[in-house]
Protein backbone atom coordinates (compact mmCIF):
# COMPACT_ATOMS: atom_id res chain seq x y z
CA UNK A 1 0.00 0.00 0.00
CA UNK A 2 1.37 3.55 -0.65
CA UNK A 3 1.74 6.07 2.29
CA UNK A 4 -0.66 8.40 1.84
CA UNK A 5 -0.05 11.91 2.29
CA UNK A 6 -3.97 12.53 2.93
CA UNK A 7 -5.05 11.35 6.63
CA UNK A 8 -8.15 8.24 5.62
CA UNK A 9 -11.42 9.36 6.57
CA UNK A 10 -13.48 8.04 9.09
CA UNK A 11 -15.17 4.88 8.14
CA UNK A 12 -18.61 6.83 8.56
CA UNK A 13 -17.61 9.06 5.96
CA UNK A 14 -18.75 8.00 2.20
CA UNK A 15 -15.90 9.15 0.02
CA UNK A 16 -15.55 9.05 -3.35
CA UNK A 17 -13.16 7.27 -5.19
CA UNK A 18 -12.02 6.02 -8.92
CA UNK A 19 -11.18 2.35 -9.46
CA UNK A 20 -8.35 1.62 -12.08
CA UNK A 21 -7.74 -1.81 -12.84
CA UNK A 22 -3.86 -3.21 -14.42
CA UNK A 23 -3.83 -6.56 -16.00
CA UNK A 24 -0.24 -7.15 -16.37
CA UNK A 25 0.81 -7.73 -12.06
CA UNK A 26 4.16 -7.45 -12.91
CA UNK A 27 3.70 -4.05 -14.73
CA UNK A 28 2.06 -2.43 -11.67
CA UNK A 29 4.60 -3.12 -9.23
CA UNK A 30 6.93 -1.46 -11.37
CA UNK A 31 4.31 1.08 -11.63
CA UNK A 32 4.46 1.55 -8.08
CA UNK A 33 7.74 1.16 -7.75
CA UNK A 34 10.09 0.37 -4.53
CA UNK A 35 8.46 0.82 -1.30
CA UNK A 36 5.51 2.60 -3.69
CA UNK A 37 7.51 5.25 -4.02
CA UNK A 38 6.33 6.39 -7.02
CA UNK A 39 2.86 6.40 -5.29
CA UNK A 40 3.61 8.42 -2.72
CA UNK A 41 5.03 11.45 -5.02
CA UNK A 42 2.13 11.36 -6.98
CA UNK A 43 -0.17 11.71 -3.57
CA UNK A 44 2.14 13.96 -2.27
CA UNK A 45 2.30 16.09 -5.62
CA UNK A 46 -1.77 15.90 -6.09
CA UNK A 47 -3.19 15.54 -3.04
CA UNK A 48 -4.96 12.04 -3.16
CA UNK A 49 -4.87 8.59 -1.63
CA UNK A 50 -3.82 5.92 -3.48
CA UNK A 51 -4.97 2.30 -1.81
CA UNK A 52 -3.50 -0.76 -4.06
CA UNK A 53 -5.57 -3.47 -3.90
CA UNK A 54 -4.68 -6.91 -6.16
CA UNK A 55 -4.14 -5.98 -9.23
CA UNK A 56 -6.38 -2.34 -8.79
CA UNK A 57 -5.22 0.61 -7.53
CA UNK A 58 -8.47 2.99 -5.87
CA UNK A 59 -7.93 6.94 -6.24
CA UNK A 60 -9.29 9.15 -3.43
CA UNK A 61 -9.74 12.38 -2.83
CA UNK A 62 -11.19 15.65 -4.89
CA UNK A 63 -12.24 14.68 -8.34
CA UNK A 64 -10.12 17.04 -10.51
CA UNK A 65 -7.01 15.44 -8.60
CA UNK A 66 -8.28 11.79 -9.00
CA UNK A 67 -8.85 12.52 -12.64
CA UNK A 68 -5.29 13.99 -12.98
CA UNK A 69 -3.90 10.80 -10.76
CA UNK A 70 -5.37 8.22 -13.04
CA UNK A 71 -4.19 10.02 -16.29
CA UNK A 72 -0.74 10.35 -15.08
CA UNK A 73 -1.23 6.27 -13.66
CA UNK A 74 -2.13 5.30 -17.17
CA UNK A 75 0.40 7.10 -19.10
CA UNK A 76 2.98 5.52 -16.75
CA UNK A 77 1.47 2.33 -17.22
CA UNK A 78 1.56 2.64 -21.14
CA UNK A 79 5.47 3.48 -20.87
CA UNK A 80 5.80 0.06 -18.94
CA UNK A 81 4.07 -1.72 -21.63
CA UNK A 82 6.50 -0.64 -24.38
CA UNK A 83 9.39 -1.41 -22.39
CA UNK A 84 9.98 0.98 -20.94
CA UNK A 85 11.04 1.78 -17.28
CA UNK A 86 9.43 4.11 -15.19
CA UNK A 87 12.15 5.95 -12.91
CA UNK A 88 11.23 9.34 -10.48
CA UNK A 89 12.23 11.75 -13.09
CA UNK A 90 9.24 9.93 -15.93
CA UNK A 91 6.74 10.39 -12.57
CA UNK A 92 8.02 13.96 -12.36
CA UNK A 93 7.64 14.73 -15.99
CA UNK A 94 4.23 13.28 -16.38
CA UNK A 95 2.79 15.36 -13.15
CA UNK A 96 4.55 18.50 -14.98
CA UNK A 97 3.56 17.77 -18.19
CA UNK A 98 -0.01 15.65 -18.42
CA UNK A 99 -2.03 16.20 -21.27
CA UNK A 100 0.55 18.96 -22.81
CA UNK A 101 2.18 15.17 -24.42
CA UNK A 102 -0.78 14.10 -26.19
CA UNK A 103 -0.49 17.21 -29.16
CA UNK A 104 0.39 16.36 -32.19
CA UNK A 105 3.76 17.11 -33.09
CA UNK A 106 4.63 19.19 -36.33
CA UNK A 107 8.28 17.90 -37.75
CA UNK A 108 9.63 17.16 -41.47
CA UNK A 109 12.82 15.21 -41.98
CA UNK A 110 15.39 12.66 -40.30
CA UNK A 111 13.88 12.96 -36.61
CA UNK A 112 10.06 13.53 -37.17
CA UNK A 113 9.61 9.91 -34.72
CA UNK A 114 10.92 11.76 -32.19
CA UNK A 115 7.87 13.94 -32.42
CA UNK A 116 4.78 11.42 -33.16
CA UNK A 117 2.24 12.20 -31.08
CA UNK A 118 3.30 15.03 -29.45
CA UNK A 119 6.18 13.09 -27.15
CA UNK A 120 9.95 14.39 -27.85
CA UNK A 121 12.42 11.81 -27.41
CA UNK A 122 16.20 12.22 -27.46
CA UNK A 123 18.18 9.45 -28.53
CA UNK A 124 22.35 9.05 -27.69
CA UNK A 125 23.79 5.89 -27.32
CA UNK A 126 23.69 5.64 -23.44
CA UNK A 127 20.51 6.75 -22.76
CA UNK A 128 16.75 8.07 -23.88
CA UNK A 129 15.75 11.68 -22.65
CA UNK A 130 12.81 13.16 -22.73
CA UNK A 131 11.76 16.95 -21.60
CA UNK A 132 10.41 16.97 -18.16
CA UNK A 133 8.53 20.59 -18.73
CA UNK A 134 6.75 22.22 -21.22
CA UNK A 135 9.49 24.94 -21.72
CA UNK A 136 11.87 21.90 -22.04
CA UNK A 137 9.31 20.15 -24.68
CA UNK A 138 9.26 23.54 -26.96
CA UNK A 139 12.97 24.29 -26.20
CA UNK A 140 14.17 20.80 -27.93
CA UNK A 141 11.94 21.26 -30.76
CA UNK A 142 13.87 24.63 -31.25
CA UNK A 143 17.17 22.84 -31.49
CA UNK A 144 15.91 20.49 -33.90
CA UNK A 145 13.90 22.96 -36.40
CA UNK A 146 15.58 26.02 -35.89
CA UNK A 147 19.38 26.61 -36.74
CA UNK A 148 20.12 29.32 -34.01
CA UNK A 149 18.00 28.03 -31.00
CA UNK A 150 18.71 30.44 -27.51
CA UNK A 151 17.86 29.03 -23.74
CA UNK A 152 17.41 31.64 -21.35
CA UNK A 153 16.66 30.75 -17.69
CA UNK A 154 18.02 29.72 -14.44
CA UNK A 155 20.21 26.97 -13.18
CA UNK A 156 19.03 23.70 -13.02
CA UNK A 157 16.63 23.98 -15.82
CA UNK A 158 18.31 21.33 -18.24
CA UNK A 159 19.34 24.17 -20.81
CA UNK A 160 22.98 22.87 -21.56
CA UNK A 161 22.46 18.82 -20.70
CA UNK A 162 19.37 19.26 -23.63
CA UNK A 163 21.20 20.91 -25.91
CA UNK A 164 24.39 18.49 -25.86
CA UNK A 165 22.11 15.46 -25.95
CA UNK A 166 20.44 16.88 -29.11
CA UNK A 167 23.65 17.63 -30.26
CA UNK A 168 24.32 13.65 -29.93
CA UNK A 169 21.83 12.76 -31.35
CA UNK A 170 22.29 14.81 -34.64
CA UNK A 171 25.51 13.59 -34.52
CA UNK A 172 24.83 9.41 -34.58
CA UNK A 173 22.20 10.42 -37.08
CA UNK A 174 24.36 11.65 -39.16
CA UNK A 175 22.49 15.51 -39.93
CA UNK A 176 26.20 16.77 -38.14
CA UNK A 177 29.90 15.69 -38.55
CA UNK A 178 30.87 17.20 -35.62
CA UNK A 179 30.37 18.44 -32.38
CA UNK A 180 31.85 21.63 -30.59
CA UNK A 181 30.94 22.92 -27.41
CA UNK A 182 32.87 26.10 -25.83
CA UNK A 183 32.37 28.33 -22.43
CA UNK A 184 33.69 31.56 -21.80
CA UNK A 185 36.41 30.39 -19.27
CA UNK A 186 35.53 33.47 -17.06
CA UNK A 187 36.13 32.93 -12.85
CA UNK A 188 32.44 32.79 -10.92
CA UNK A 189 33.49 35.43 -8.76
CA UNK A 190 36.98 34.32 -7.05
CA UNK A 191 40.22 34.10 -8.41
CA UNK A 192 41.86 30.53 -8.65
CA UNK A 193 45.26 31.84 -9.65
CA UNK A 194 47.28 29.92 -12.12
CA UNK A 195 46.60 26.87 -12.60
CA UNK A 196 49.58 23.95 -13.41
CA UNK A 197 50.15 22.36 -16.48
CA UNK A 198 49.33 22.63 -20.02
CA UNK A 199 46.66 24.44 -22.35
CA UNK A 200 44.43 22.05 -21.62
CA UNK A 201 45.04 21.58 -18.08
CA UNK A 202 44.52 24.92 -17.43
CA UNK A 203 40.85 25.72 -18.86
CA UNK A 204 39.30 22.08 -18.52
CA UNK A 205 37.90 22.91 -14.93
CA UNK A 206 36.12 25.41 -16.73
CA UNK A 207 34.84 22.90 -19.40
CA UNK A 208 34.21 20.31 -16.76
CA UNK A 209 30.13 20.49 -17.18
CA UNK A 210 30.16 19.84 -21.05
CA UNK A 211 32.32 16.80 -19.89
CA UNK A 212 29.85 15.84 -18.02
CA UNK A 213 27.08 16.15 -20.27
CA UNK A 214 28.96 14.04 -22.90
CA UNK A 215 29.74 11.38 -20.77
CA UNK A 216 25.86 11.34 -19.68
CA UNK A 217 24.92 10.22 -23.63
CA UNK A 218 28.03 7.92 -24.92
CA UNK A 219 30.64 5.31 -23.93
CA UNK A 220 33.69 6.84 -22.42
CA UNK A 221 36.03 5.01 -25.07
CA UNK A 222 33.85 6.30 -28.13
CA UNK A 223 33.97 9.44 -26.90
CA UNK A 224 37.57 9.38 -26.06
CA UNK A 225 37.90 8.66 -29.27
CA UNK A 226 35.68 10.62 -31.05
CA UNK A 227 37.88 13.61 -28.97
CA UNK A 228 41.23 12.21 -30.57
CA UNK A 229 39.63 12.81 -33.89
CA UNK A 230 38.45 16.21 -33.05
CA UNK A 231 34.91 15.30 -34.48
CA UNK A 232 34.39 16.12 -30.63
CA UNK A 233 35.56 19.51 -29.71
CA UNK A 234 35.57 21.72 -26.22
CA UNK A 235 37.02 24.41 -26.25
CA UNK A 236 36.98 28.13 -24.34
CA UNK A 237 35.25 30.75 -26.16
CA UNK A 238 38.20 33.01 -27.39
CA UNK A 239 39.73 29.67 -29.02
CA UNK A 240 36.85 30.32 -31.59
CA UNK A 241 38.35 33.93 -33.01
CA UNK A 242 38.58 32.99 -36.99
CA UNK A 243 37.25 29.86 -37.35
CA UNK A 244 34.33 28.87 -39.67
CA UNK A 245 32.20 25.58 -38.30
CA UNK A 246 30.45 23.91 -41.14
CA UNK A 247 28.59 20.97 -40.87
CA UNK A 248 28.50 21.04 -36.69
CA UNK A 249 26.23 21.09 -34.12
CA UNK A 250 28.22 24.40 -32.01
CA UNK A 251 26.72 25.16 -28.07
CA UNK A 252 28.20 27.62 -26.19
CA UNK A 253 27.53 27.50 -22.69
CA UNK A 254 27.42 30.26 -19.87
CA UNK A 255 26.46 32.20 -22.37
CA UNK A 256 25.67 35.36 -19.81
CA UNK A 257 29.67 35.37 -19.73
CA UNK A 258 30.88 36.60 -23.36
CA UNK A 259 31.16 40.09 -23.94
CA UNK A 260 28.82 41.90 -26.74
CA UNK A 261 32.06 41.06 -29.18
CA UNK A 262 32.80 37.57 -28.51
CA UNK A 263 29.28 37.02 -28.60
CA UNK A 264 29.30 38.67 -32.25
CA UNK A 265 31.91 36.73 -32.95
CA UNK A 266 30.69 33.40 -31.64
CA UNK A 267 27.57 34.07 -33.61
CA UNK A 268 29.29 34.77 -37.20
CA UNK A 269 31.05 31.64 -36.89
CA UNK A 270 28.00 29.78 -38.14
CA UNK A 271 28.78 27.92 -41.26
CA UNK A 272 26.72 25.75 -44.20
CA UNK A 273 24.78 22.83 -42.60
CA UNK A 274 25.74 23.52 -38.84
CA UNK A 275 23.31 24.08 -35.80
CA UNK A 276 24.01 26.65 -32.36
CA UNK A 277 23.00 26.63 -29.43
CA UNK A 278 23.48 29.25 -26.98
CA UNK A 279 22.75 29.13 -23.39
CA UNK A 280 22.39 31.50 -20.17
CA UNK A 281 21.57 32.76 -17.06
CA UNK A 282 20.91 36.55 -16.59
CA UNK A 283 20.98 36.16 -12.84
CA UNK A 284 24.84 35.28 -13.02
CA UNK A 285 26.82 37.54 -15.24
CA UNK A 286 30.56 36.78 -14.07
CA UNK A 287 31.83 39.83 -16.15
CA UNK A 288 33.70 42.79 -14.50
CA UNK A 289 31.17 45.76 -13.22
CA UNK A 290 30.33 48.11 -16.45
CA UNK A 291 30.84 45.52 -19.48
CA UNK A 292 27.62 44.52 -20.79
CA UNK A 293 26.55 40.96 -21.28
CA UNK A 294 26.51 40.13 -25.11
CA UNK A 295 23.77 37.45 -24.20
CA UNK A 296 21.61 40.47 -22.90
CA UNK A 297 22.76 42.23 -26.29
CA UNK A 298 21.93 39.61 -28.45
CA UNK A 299 17.83 39.22 -27.04
CA UNK A 300 17.69 42.83 -27.62
CA UNK A 301 19.23 42.58 -31.54
CA UNK A 302 18.35 39.35 -32.70
CA UNK A 303 14.70 38.49 -31.21
CA UNK A 304 13.13 39.77 -34.18
CA UNK A 305 15.29 37.85 -36.72
CA UNK A 306 13.89 34.62 -38.62
CA UNK A 307 15.45 31.31 -38.22
CA UNK A 308 16.49 32.32 -34.54
CA UNK A 309 14.40 31.22 -31.65
CA UNK A 310 14.57 32.45 -28.26
CA UNK A 311 13.20 29.76 -24.99
CA UNK A 312 12.83 31.33 -21.78
CA UNK A 313 13.10 29.24 -18.82
CA UNK A 314 12.05 30.20 -14.95
CA UNK A 315 12.17 28.29 -11.75
CA UNK A 316 9.03 26.27 -12.37
CA UNK A 317 11.39 24.07 -15.33
CA UNK A 318 13.66 23.68 -12.48
CA UNK A 319 14.52 19.66 -12.61
CA UNK A 320 17.45 19.06 -10.06
CA UNK A 321 16.46 18.99 -6.36
CA UNK A 322 13.57 20.66 -5.18
CA UNK A 323 14.89 23.13 -2.71
CA UNK A 324 16.95 24.66 -6.29
CA UNK A 325 13.17 26.07 -7.39
CA UNK A 326 12.70 27.30 -3.87
CA UNK A 327 16.10 29.08 -4.04
CA UNK A 328 15.77 30.42 -7.32
CA UNK A 329 12.56 31.82 -6.44
CA UNK A 330 13.78 33.32 -3.12
CA UNK A 331 16.61 34.97 -4.55
CA UNK A 332 14.51 36.22 -7.47
CA UNK A 333 11.90 37.47 -4.82
CA UNK A 334 14.74 39.41 -3.47
CA UNK A 335 16.09 41.31 -6.35
CA UNK A 336 12.24 42.43 -7.58
CA UNK A 337 12.25 44.32 -3.98
CA UNK A 338 15.35 45.76 -3.76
Amino acid sequence: MATSALTPPPASETVAENLLEFPDNRLLIDLCGEYDRNLADIEQKLSVQIIRRGNQLALLGEEPARIEAAEVLHALYERLETGKSVEKADVDRELRMGGSEKNTGTRDGDQMELFRGGKVEIKTRKKLVEPRTDAQKAYVQSLFQQELAFGIGPAGTGKTYLAVAVAVSMFISGEVDKIILSRPAVEAGEKLGYLPGDMKDKVDPYMQPLYDALNDFLPGKQLAKLMEEKRIEIAPLAFMRGRTLANAFVVLDEAQNATTMQMKMFLTRLGEGSRMAITGDRSQVDLPRGVTSGLRDAERLLSDVKGISFNYFTADDVVRHPLVAAIIKAYDADSKEA
